[in-house]
């Protein structure tokens, strides 16, 4: 090495260790006696990006939010701010895992059974893949990491990271020394949501505060925890029921309120709701609750003494996160819920108003008052929250987002400062979604580019949308088109196939899964006539073959579904890919504790056949039986 080398190689060494000193010293103070920073990741639940009055653009909502809003003066708004997935389990499990939703096979509520069709065979064309339905209970959770660093661990509300809301694993199982679940006043109001409001009555279990909102058992359980763990650097996950349906609330004078605010006759029917817009009082109701309970928790953090650091307030040292699962749900059956108009669709959907959240970031060093257009994601916590902290990433941990803490501390307004993998600016992030509106998107910049995968014989429905979200100069955007209105795909080809293939190749180093067609189904689709079968089937010790027939279509993959747990309330079913042979045979190795097994043919046209057939979910559903009540038994 010549010594212009080494002065280069010295110079870069020494940039790299001040940095890192930088960085590690980020939380102490001039005096360096600043303890460890605490921090409360405040997530609620389907709460849309234009739910809360500060994000208000074009027409302004009705939803009053004075306690985020002043929140929102104390960190960075972020305007471009994304969750991991359209819906809920996924995103709480990316967050808490850092894993990517494709990455972990986690990318819809419930999970964990076998491909098969809703409601009816003979309609619908396409089927969702098979998809995990938990975290792994020995995942390296952000609790987890936190708690082997001392940091005294509580979760309060909702968990929904597991087949069922109260399966394993549980929070207690994840990382969490405290876990709190007790809905609150989110209970649903009995016989109807126009029945059972709140008092002021003692005896009441929801009784009116001097303010007239209802006790609320779900934010007084966050609230325990920090008065309880205050003398100990913390870290609260505050996952709000509210604003989920069922949507109601047990404040009559708050419904009173919105309906005289909207100019909407007080609702007869229980039922039903049938506004346009965002005009359904009792999601008004909802949302302005949300904002009090969350502000119990802010005023708390700012009024009370620090008791490990003298003088000081807990808000001080403190790191707050406040966001949403996923988009605002929009409407369900005979109800309108919102409407995240300018954004188009809502959860449930990979398009913007499906993905695009309200986010609030405030703690010690981060500039107050500061809105900012860098594009950044839920999956960004783990890494982030871990920067601030000053603790290592767990030995062996991919995290697939990034660490959002030189942003956050330096200039939040810059997107140069969220660096990925390679150390390069970040332009891009993806979602894969491929139920129910059946999507992968990516954002390269300002473009956004939508995959469909139910567009064979589908006039409805292209192959690819793309879309400029934005123009961005000098880090501040200008709109474009936020309503995914005009499709550019046809009219630049060349960037279409260009962000697609960015797309592929993302999520082939993912191992995503992705719907397969439904062969049953009596529309007109081509290759639906070539599809393979099983003839026979035979079983020695744990070794299973199954003999197959093609009818024009090669196999492409060949998926072993199986469970270990047969029969069980939480029946859960597993993937692993068999053996196709040359002599027309599939063979695979049952797992060890096998009950029940079904094997999935899925052919070169991408449909997918089921051996035995496996009966639809909402027949399922009616007959009270469970997947393995039509499965092979592995006994």
């Amino acid at each position: 090495m010549n010594l212009k080398n080494y002065l280069q190689l010295a110079l870069a060494c020494s940039i790299s260790v001040v940095a890192t000193a930088q960085k590690k010293s980020s939380y102490k103070d001039l005096n360096g006696n600043r303890p460890e920073p605490n921090v409360v990741l405040l997530l609620t639940d389907d709460l849309g990006w234009q739910d809360v009055k500060c994000y208000d653009i074009d027409q302004p909502s009705p939803y009053e939010t004075p306690n985020l809003d002043a929140f929102a003066q104390k960190g960075v708004q972020f305007w471009q701010a994304y969750s991991p997935a359209p819906t809920c389990a996924p995103s709480r499990c990316a967050i808490m895992s850092g894993t990517h939703p494709a990455r972990a096979q986690k990318t819809h509520v419930v999970g964990g059974a076998p491909p098969t069709t809703y409601a009816n065979k003979n309609i619908q064309r396409i089927m969702d893949p098979w998809y995990s339905g938990r975290m792994p209970e020995n995942e390296m959770t952000l609790a987890r990491a936190l708690q082997q660093k001392g940091y005294k661990t509580g979760h309060a509300g909702k968990w929904h990271m597991a087949i069922n809301h109260f399966a394993y694993p549980q929070p207690l199982d994840q990382g969490f020394d405290i876990s709190t679940a007790n809905r609150g006043a989110t209970t649903p109001q009995k016989p109807h949501r126009l029945t059972d409001f709140a008092t002021y009555k003692a005896s009441d279990p929801y009784r009116l505060d001097e303010n007239g909102f209802p006790y609320h058992q779900n934010s007084q359980d966050a609230l325990k925890f920090l008065k309880e763990n205050k003398q100990d650097p913390f870290f609260l996950y505050f996952a709000t029921f509210l604003v989920h349906a069922p949507i109601h609330t047990r404040s009559k004078a708050l419904l009173e309120k919105y309906c005289k605010k909207l100019g909407v006759d007080y609702p007869t029917d229980p039922k039903k709701w049938t506004v346009e817009g965002q005009s359904n009082p009792f999601y008004c109701a909802m949302v302005e609750m949300l904002d009090y309970y969350v502000g119990q928790v802010f005023t708390y953090l700012e009024t009370t003494d620090d008791p490990r650091w003298p003088g000081h307030k807990l808000s001080e040292n403190t790191y707050i996160i406040f966001t949403s699962d996923n988009g605002g749900m929009e409407k369900h059956p005979g109800e309108i819920i919102t409407d995240n108009y300018p954004l188009d669709k809502g959860k449930i959907n990979a398009k913007e108003g499906g993905t695009r959240v309200p986010l609030l970031i405030a703690g010690p060093g981060i500039k107050k008052g500061i809105q900012s257009d860098v594009v950044v994601n839920g999956l960004d916590f783990y890494p982030t929250i871990l920067s601030l902290l000053d603790v290592d990433t767990p030995k062996n941990k991919h995290l697939d987002g990034d660490d959002l803490s030189n942003l956050l501390l330096k200039d939040p307004t810059d997107a140069k400062l969220v660096l990925d993998k390679t150390g390069k600016e970040r332009t891009t992030m993806m979602w894969h979604f491929p139920h129910s509106s059946y999507q992968s998107t990516l954002r390269v910049g300002d473009y956004k580019l939508i995959r469909n995968y139910d567009y064979k014989n589908n006039p409805r429905t292209p192959q690819f949308e793309l879309y400029q979200l934005y123009k961005t100069t000098n880090g501040t955007a200008k709109r474009v088109d936020i309503e995914e209105a005009k499709n550019l795909a046809s009219a630049q080809p060349k960037k279409t196939q260009e962000m697609n293939a960015q797309l592929t190749a993302i999520l082939t180093e993912m191992k995503a899964s992705y719907p397969s067609y439904n062969p049953s189904n009596k529309n007109e689709m081509e290759h639906k006539e070539t599809v393979p079968s099983v003839t026979s089937t035979s079983k020695k010790k744990n070794e299973v073959t199954f003999t197959f027939k093609e009818h024009g279509a090669k196999i492409a993959i060949a998926n072993l579904m199986y469970t270990k747990n047969g029969g069980h309330r939480y029946e859960e079913w597993f993937k692993l890919q068999a053996k196709i042979n040359s002599n027309g045979t599939v063979t695979v190795t049952l797992p060890k504790g096998t009950t029940h097994y079904i094997l999935n043919l899925i052919d070169e046209h991408n449909f997918l056949v089921s051996y035995p057939e496996m009966p639809t979910i909402k027949g399922l559903r009616s007959l009270k039986k469970q997947y393995s009540d039509f499965a092979l038994s592995a006994k």
